[in-house]
C-alpha cells in the first residue's frame, strides 16, 4: 500500500500545485486505507460549501488509483481535521435518532447521505440490540433509517 499511498500524495500535489493553492498533501495510513493530510494556508479552501472539493479530490484519487488498494482500503483525503470533526459529529447525530426513535417510537429518517456517512451512523449504532439502520433510496437520494427492531410475534 505504500507505493500507492506515495503516488496519491505525489498525484495530489500536483494537482493542488497546478491549481496555485497554498497548501501540502503528506500521505500516512489509517485503518480505512491510506490518509493524504492536507495542510497550508488554503486548506480552508477545500472545506467551502461542506467539503465538496475535499471530496472531489478524494474521489479522482480514488478513481485513479483506489483499485491498487487492498480490498476494503480506500484513499482519504483530509484538511484541518475535517474528516474527524464531521465523523464526531454523525455519531452525535446517530445517538439523537437513536434516542428520538426509543421516545417517539416512530422511524427517524437523515437526508440524502454520502456513502460513507450512512456507514458512520450504521456503525455508531450497530450494537444497540433495540434498533435497526437500513440505507434506502437510489443514488445521489439514499438516505438511513433507524427505527426499533420488532420484538417476536411481530410488534414493535
Amino acid at each position: 500500500m505504500d507505493d500507492t499511498c506515495n503516488q496519491a500524495e505525489q498525484l495530489l500535489n500536483s494537482i493542488l500545485e497546478s491549481a496555485h493553492f497554498d497548501v501540502r498533501a503528506t500521505a500516512g495510513e489509517s485503518d480505512m486505507g491510506c490518509l493524504l493530510a492536507i495542510e497550508g494556508a488554503d486548506s480552508g479552501l477545500l472545506l467551502n460549501q461542506g467539503g465538496e472539493l475535499l471530496d472531489a479530490l478524494q474521489q479522482i484519487l480514488n478513481q485513479a488509483l483506489g483499485r491498487a488498494l487492498p480490498k476494503g482500503q480506500r484513499i482519504i483525503c483530509d484538511a484541518n481535521n475535517f474528516r474527524a470533526a464531521r465523523e464526531a459529529e454523525l455519531r452525535a447525530m446517530a445517538e439523537h435518532a437513536a434516542r428520538q426513535v426509543r421516545d417517539t417510537s416512530a422511524t427517524f429518517v437523515f437526508g440524502p447521505m454520502e456513502p460513507g456517512e450512512r456507514r458512520v451512523i450504521h456503525l455508531s449504532l450497530a450494537e444497540e440490540e433495540d434498533l435497526i439502520t437500513e440505507s434506502v433510496g437510489e443514488g445521489n437520494a439514499r438516505r438511513l433509517k433507524v427505527s426499533l427492531k420488532p420484538l417476536a410475534g411481530g410488534q414493535v
